[in-house]
Order: structure tokens, then C-alpha cells, then sequence
């Protein structure tokens, strides 16, 4: 503020001296000019009475201080002081005589040239109708301010020097009292009265940005605590790459090499996957892409930033999809393994009808063709029913309420149903440990000893053992089945309680089951919020531990059976 008062004060100044200079130039040529035509015509007049009374011989006779032309009424020169007028052509049509002749009198003004002189004319018309005509030379404008170049030049120097002191001391006195401003203390416009007005302004737009920086601030820290905290990635870019905001979770999931200190997404550092949509989505096109993170499947999906009709960034979402991925995955492969355990009982079945049907089957084999058909139904019966329990387990279904549950009788009334298929293969049953009770469901509870016991008989080797262990130990209940049969081999145990999965298809099919057996275990156990452990070795048997957690427990009972 304060130069640029400084600098309009000064260019006042310099205009000012340049107005008066041109003002002074043209008032001093004008004097100059009427000072001449004055001092032509009186010596016009002059020489015009001495050739009345004296005749033509009376311009030989003077040696006049200008030039003098004697002109007849065709424009012939008569007479010249200075050239000869016998060489001179005719002067009829010269501004000034053309005039004289005319009007009386007239004159008229010729540069010279180079400029720096000009020529004076002025003519009047004698008695007998020739023409006088005085000239005389003259500086011209452009000699005259040459002339008064240096003194004009030292003024403007000075009167440039005192402008600038005075342009610059007159701002700092006009800007000093703003500088001095303070918007905080009340005596300021007290002092300066003309500032009031600008004082109570400033306070006002002071207490405003204050309050909108209070609430930028507030909703900055909102976004921040939202944002830092969501699973799912959020980066906003610029039509440049640049990053402009973004979570953690939004940096893991587009790094590949990590970040560091740049924050542009490019592809030295970023995932190509990243590039490539953030690349579709400045062109304005929505697009999503899934790809592999370190053992994650991550779903991006960017999207453009419109305003005004044009892109002018994009808002990046990167999602953990892992497990909905693998659900998907799991869901296709239920759903295969449903289809091939549906399909093989209902083929035989289908089969066997068809024999029948058409009467290819001997009367003496009607009853072999019905009881596989029936054991074929019951199959398949099993599967739905056992497909219903996992599905109530998996939806939360309604279920009975719970109740006190004996783990220990419980294991007895099972191992009693199941001993007459045990003894068929020579395995001898142990149940051994202490009552234990447990708030449960007994429908539930039932169906996970049930199938762990009836695995143990079916997967064990003739004249083998089956043992169930009920202890409270550790502030926790613990019900364990173990046996002495084929075990199951390391590769195959971390997919045991997956729907369908068998370890020896061509065993399994020899000891019957549907395949779910474990995995309504497995969620039977989480229903009841336990924990399931089993350990095994090949050849050797395994071991299947429900452990459940101290607030199940409800009475413990020492005896051994």
C-alpha cells in the first residue's frame, strides 16, 4: 500500500511537470510568433510608406533586417533583397500574398528543412496593386525546447526529488495509522476516528472466520476420527494424481511398495490395478477391480469427481472382500457337493425304479431291488436332514431354550445307542470322567457328541476303542472323544469340518455319512460359544476336544464310568 501511494504520488508530480513544461513550450512560442507577424508588419508598413513617397529606388537605398520581396499583381517578383528576382518564378499562388491580394494583407508560417527554423511571412497590398512581402527566420519549437532542454531538465530533476520526499513521507503519514492498527484494542478508532468504520469491519469478519475456522476445524476432525477408523480404504485425488486426503486403510490398500514421502499415486509405488482405475475414472468412467494383497482380496472401486461439467478428481474406495470372496467360494463348492450328493442316491434310486418298472428284475430280486432303493431314501434323507440342522445353525434359527445339560449322561445315552453298530466290528466303548452340566441345547448338544462318537466307530479299525472324557478342569468343561482308528492325514486336517469334505472317498463310501457330520460339530461347538480342538495321527486314531467356557458350567459331579 504504502509504494503504491508512493509511486501514484510521484507519477502526479511527474505528470504535473510535464503539463507545465508543454503548457510553458506553447505559451512561449505563441509570444514568440505574434511578437514576429507584430514586428513584420510594422516594418511592412514602413516600407510601404517609403515606397509611396520615394518610389522603388527607396528599397535600394535601405538595407533592411528582413527580407523583402516586391511581388506585381500577376505574381511577377520585382524585387528581392536577397535573391535575384529575374531567377525567382512566380509568387502568385504564396499563401501570403494570395491573401494580400485578397483581403489586404496576409502572412503565413514555413518550416525550414531541418526543423529547428521557421520562416515568417507577411505580406499587404500596396497603393497601385503589387505586394509587399517582409520575411524573417525564427527558432522553431523543437530548437527552442533543445535550447531550454538542460535548465527544463534540472527543474524536472528537482521538482522530481522534492515530489518523491514529499510522495513518501505523505505515505507512511497516511498508511502509519493503519500499521498501527489494533483490531483488538477499542481506542484505536478513538484515536483515528475515520477508521471506525474499518475497525468495526475487521472485528466482525475477524469474529466470523474465527467461528467458520472453529467449525472447519471441528468437521475436520469429525472426517479424520470417521475416516481413520473405517476398514475400508478412502483416497481423494486431484485430476493430477495428487492425493489430497485419505485413511491408512486407503495407503495400505494402493501401496505396493509403500508410499513414503510421495503422494501421488503413479506407478512406481502403486498397484497397477490402483493406476488403471484411477486412470479410467479421470477419463470419467465409474470402475471397480478386485485384486490379491498379501493374502486379501481387495475390491477398488474409483469413481469421478465432477464439478462444473468437468473431472477434477477422483474419490477412491478400497474394500476387504476376503471373506465375502471366500463365502462366495465355499457357497459354490456347498453347492456342488450338494449336487453330487443329491444326484448319486437319486440315480440309483431312479435306477432300481426303472428295473422295476419294466419288469427286468426277477421276482426273487424284488426284495435286494427295494431294500437298496430304501437305503437310497434314507440317504438322502440323512443329507436334507443334516443340511437342515446346518442351516438352522447358520441362521440362528429359533431353537428350545437352554437348559441344564449332562454331559456325562448325555455321552452314556449315546454310546448306548451306538454300541450295537460297535460291537458289530468288535470296538469296545469307554466313557470315563465326571458329571459335568452345562447350560445348553440338548437337540444340539445331542447331535455334536452323536457325531463325533458315530465318526470314531466308523473310521476306526475292528477290535479298536472308542473313549469319552468328561472333565472340569480349569474353570472350563472339557468332553473328548478319541479312538484308535485310521487318523487323518496331516494334509487333510485344516479342511476336516468343511461341508462334504471326506479324507478316503473310497472308504467313506463303504462307511456311509453324508459329509456334514463335523461341520455341524463345528458349529454346534460356536452355538454354545466353545471351542473345538482335535489332534490326530495317521494310523493311529484321533482326538476331538469341545471345550466349553466357565459361564456354561452350571454343576460338576465326580465319578468315574
Amino acid at each position: 500500500m504504502t509504494l503504491r501511494i508512493f509511486r501514484n504520488t510521484l507519477l502526479v508530480g511527474a505528470v504535473a511537470i510535464l503539463a507545465c513544461s508543454i503548457l510553458f513550450l506553447g505559451v512561449m512560442y505563441y509570444n514568440v510568433e505574434r511578437m514576429a507577424f507584430y514586428r513584420l508588419q510594422t516594418e511592412a508598413e514602413h516600407m510601404a510608406a517609403g515606397i509611396s513617397a520615394y518610389g522603388d529606388g527607396y528599397l535600394q537605398k535601405i538595407s533592411p533586417a528582413s527580407r523583402v520581396t516586391l511581388v506585381a499583381a500577376d505574381g511577377t517578383v520585382i524585387f528581392d533583397s536577397v535573391a535575384d528576382a529575374s531567377k525567382m518564378d512566380s509568387h502568385l499562388w504564396r499563401e501570403e500574398v494570395r491573401e494580400a491580394l485578397e483581403q489586404g494583407s496576409g502572412q503565413s508560417i514555413r518550416l525550414s528543412n531541418t526543423l529547428l527554423e521557421n520562416t515568417f511571412y507577411y505580406s499587404i497590398l500596396l497603393d497601385d496593386g503589387r505586394v509587399l512581402r517582409v520575411a524573417a527566420t525564427q527558432d522553431s519549437v523543437i530548437s527552442m525546447s533543445a535550447a531550454a532542454a538542460l535548465p527544463l531538465l534540472a527543474a524536472v530533476f528537482l521538482v522530481l526529488t522534492l515530489s518523491g520526499v514529499l510522495a513518501s513521507r505523505l505515505a507512511r503519514d497516511i498508511t502509519k495509522p493503519i500499521y498501527d492498527l489494533a483490531v483488538e484494542k477499542s481506542d484505536t478508532a478513538v484515536e483515528y476516528p475515520e477508521l471506525r468504520p474499518l475497525v468495526d469491519s475487521l472485528r466482525e469478519q475477524k469474529r466470523t472466520i474465527r467461528a467458520q475456522m472453529d467449525e472447519l476445524s471441528r468437521r475436520q476432525r469429525e472426517f479424520a476420527a470417521i475416516t481413520e477408523n473405517m476398514s475400508e480404504g478412502f483416497i481423494l485425488v486431484d485430476n493430477k494424481r495428487a492425493i489430497l486426503s485419505g485413511n491408512r486403510s486407503g495407503m495400505d490398500a494402493i501401496s505396493a511398495r509403500g508410499l513414503g514421502d510421495e503422494k501421488t499415486i503413479s506407478r512406481v509405488r502403486c498397484r497397477a490395478e490402483i493406476c488403471d482405475a484411477v486412470d479410467r475414472a479421470l477419463a470419467g468412467e465409474r470402475e471397480e477391480v478386485l485384486f490379491d494383497a498379501g493374502g486379501r482380496t481387495i475390491q477398488a472401486i474409483a469413481s469421478p469427481v465432477v464439478s462444473n461439467g468437468q473431472v477434477t478428481g477422483a474419490v477412491l474406495l478400497a474394500m476387504d472382500v476376503t471373506e465375502r470372496e471366500q463365502r462366495e467360494a465355499l457357497r459354490r463348492e456347498f453347492t456342488a457337493n450338494v449336487s453330487h450328493e443329491l444326484k448319486t442316491p437319486l440315480t440309483s434310486i431312479s435306477g432300481f425304479a426303472e428295473l422295476l418298472k419294466e419288469g427286468f428284475v426277477p421276482p426273487e430280486k424284488v426284495r435286494e431291488f427295494a431294500t437298496d432303493i430304501y437305503t437310497e431314501s434314507r440317504r438322502l434323507i440323512n443329507l436334507i436332514d443334516d443340511m437342515l440342522k446346518l442351516s438352522r445353525l447358520d441362521e440362528n434359527a429359533p431353537v428350545p431354550e437352554r437348559e441344564p445339560v449332562d454331559l456325562f449322561e448325555l455321552s452314556d445315552e449315546i454310546l448306548e445307542n451306538l454300541r450295537p453298530a460297535a460291537e458289530k466290528r468288535s470296538i469296545h466303548l469307554h466313557l470315563t470322567g465326571e458329571h459335568v452340566k452345562v447350560m445348553g441345547v440338548w437337540s444340539i448338544l445331542n447331535e455334536i457328541i452323536y457325531n463325533l462318537c458315530d465318526n470314531a466307530i466308523k473310521y476306526n479299525k475292528d477290535g479298536g476303542s472308542v473313549t469319552v472324557h468328561v472333565e472340569h478342569a480349569g474353570g472350563e468343561a472339557r468332553l473328548s472323544v478319541s479312538d484308535t482308528g485310521i487318523g487323518i492325514p496331516y494334509s487333510s486336517q485344516r479342511r476336516v469340518f468343511e461341508r462334504f469334505y471326506r479324507v478316503e472317498k473310497s472308504h467313506s463310501r463303504g462307511v456311509g455319512g453324508t459329509g456334514l457330520g463335523l461341520s455341524i460339530v463345528k458349529h454346534g461347538a460356536q452355538y454354545h460359544g466353545a471351542r473345538l480342538e482335535f489332534e490326530s495321527e495317521p494310523g493311529q486314531g484321533s482326538k476331538f476336544t469341545i471345550v466349553f467356557p466357565s459361564e456354561c458350567i452350571v454343576e460338576t459331579t465326580n465319578e468315574e464310568g
